[in-house]
């Protein structure tokens, strides 16, 4: 793990992720820093973030990448899989506190794994049963 420059830019981004506790996709967070920075910048900083450990990606339902901060993990372990679930009403993006176990294919090396749950969160489920 590399020494992060704690530029503007980057504690800008890191604010972002510290005011949620969600998955953030890369479109809306150029979108959300558009005036703060441009898009080269906001991208290069996800990917300083994601070597480093501090961030981790996964696809969406709608195939763009997502990042959310670690919260138990770092970029030396070997497999950092947890399930992350998106509601197909609202969008909203959460990691779920579940270990996942990736069997050993002999003949295969593993480098990451990513497993979307798709559904209602909580928040729409209850504006249905209303």
């Amino acid at each position: 793990m590399g020494k992060i420059n704690k530029t503007k830019p980057l504690m800008i981004l890191l604010e972002t992720f510290e005011q949620t506790a969600d998955g953030i996709s890369s479109a809306e967070l150029v979108k959300q820093l558009q005036p703060k920075m441009n898009k080269t910048t906001v991208y290069r900083i996800l990917q300083r973030l994601e070597k480093s450990g501090t961030l981790h990606s996964f696809r969406g339902k709608d195939g763009l990448k997502w990042y959310a901060k670690h919260k138990k993990c770092s970029s030396g372990q070997e497999l950092d899989t947890h399930p992350h679930f998106q509601c197909r009403d609202c969008g909203k993006v959460e990691c779920l506190a579940l270990d996942v176990s990736i069997p050993s294919i002999s003949n295969y090396k593993i480098d990451s794994a990513e497993l979307l749950l798709i559904g209602q969160c909580k928040d729409c489920m209850s504006k249905d049963s209303l």
